[in-house]
């Protein structure tokens, strides 16, 4: 098992997973628009996108936007996405996805990795908990919906 940062012959693949991802969290499967989105992350390159592969099959992927703290004047990273294939979950795939995101932080000298899950999603929790992350009960966190 490997995990590398995708690129635009990964396209497809990740599209389909992102696609799933999506459905995971109760949007409806559309695949020709994930495949978009991800094609214009990758063009773009302003999300950095990790696949987990075993023989050519990416069963996983981790999506990470860069963003910044004013406080510390350095890098934050937001991880967005983590998704692992039903079939290969609870094989340590999510984990080497993690240490990715958490070896991209480092080397860009980003002050922290910041994510957000489901209430309801105690496995991400537990994954999360066990690599170190903590849950912030220091600042509310708000969002406006457009």
């Amino acid at each position: 098992m490997e995990v590398f940062q995708a690129h635009s012959e990964h396209l497809e693949a990740v599209s389909k997973l992102f696609d799933q991802y999506r459905i995971f969290y109760k949007a409806s499967s559309d695949l020709k628009a994930a495949r978009e989105f991800i094609q214009e992350r990758l063009h773009k390159g302003d999300s950095v996108l990790f696949v987990a592969s075993d023989d050519g099959h990416i069963m996983g992927f981790t999506q990470l936007y860069p963003s910044f703290s004013s406080v510390s004047m350095k890098p934050v990273w937001i991880l967005n996405d983590l998704f692992v294939e039903q079939a290969y979950r609870k094989q340590g795939v999510a984990k080497l996805l993690m240490r990715a995101a958490e070896n991209l932080a480092r080397e860009t000298e980003a002050v922290r990795i910041i994510l957000a899950t489901q209430i309801s999603n105690t496995t991400a929790q537990s994954l999360y908990e066990s690599r170190g992350y903590c849950k912030d009960e220091a600042f509310y966190h708000y969002s406006l919906r457009m």
